[in-house]
């Protein structure tokens, strides 16, 4: 199935809290592309200033859903939050 959708979730993560939130995209990438709907692909993009994770979705409404589902409120979120300096950047991109 080809990526429809994105979801790019940007954060403010300082360099010492930055292997914290690469063991919570490592635990849950797994789990996110095996039970969330219409979940294709999950990328960790790494840049001085920041830190993106870039979800790929077969539709604008899987990932929309995604941010209400359990596994990014309950787990995802809730591991993330602590290492976040700023409030994250959430964007979601329908591919032309």
């Amino acid at each position: 199935m080809k990526v429809k959708a994105y979801l790019q979730i940007t954060m403010k993560i300082d360099e010492e809290n930055r292997p914290a939130a690469a063991k919570v995209y490592n635990d849950y990438r797994g789990p996110f592309l095996e039970t969330i709907p219409g979940a294709l692909t999950k990328d960790l993009l790494i840049r001085d200033e920041d830190v993106q994770v870039l979800h790929g979705f077969d539709s604008v409404e899987h990932a929309k859903a995604y941010l209400s589902s359990d596994l990014f409120k309950n787990d995802v979120f809730v591991g993330l939050k602590p290492t976040w300096s700023a409030d994250p950047e959430v964007k979601i991109y329908e591919v032309a």
